[in-house]
């Protein structure tokens, strides 16, 4: 994966290479349900715990996030988006997704917080069960 944050077209194909390379190696079960969230949280846990810095970590978070944002695409209904200029200055990403009733929300900002600072409250899965503007049916 290369430097830069892929755009919202690139960002499944981002999210597919991240889900081949961690579990070609842990046989972890990333499967895009809200469920598989509670593996990311761990996983984000054991990048901090073990001393990675953000900077190190920076691919693996940002395709985490990526990861995040598929599952709300595909179990959510909502789609990739690139922010604008306002966006991009209040979100700090390039990128986030937008809900199906027209929210707009920032997974690879998510998963930075959850590295940062790391309380349940910072929980992936806990956002995904919260999370305002879902469609109510699943979406594929």
């Amino acid at each position: 994966m290369d430097r830069r944050v892929p755009s919202a077209d690139e960002m499944r194909s981002y999210a597919a290479a991240l889900v081949a390379r961690v579990t070609a190696r842990n046989r972890l079960p990333l499967d895009y349900s809200e469920r598989s969230l509670r593996v990311v949280d761990f996983l984000i846990d054991g990048l901090r715990k073990g001393g990675a810095d953000r900077e190190r970590a920076r691919e693996t978070l940002y395709g985490l996030g990526a990861y995040l944002g598929e599952v709300l695409v595909r179990r959510a209904g909502a789609v990739w988006v690139d922010f604008d200029a306002d966006q991009r200055a209040y979100f700090g990403q390039p990128v986030g997704v937008r809900m199906p009733d027209g929210r707009v929300w920032n997974p690879l900002g998510k998963v930075l917080n959850r590295f940062e600072a790391g309380g349940p409250e910072d929980s992936l899965q806990r956002f995904y069960l919260m999370l305002h503007g879902r469609a109510r049916r699943v979406v594929a």
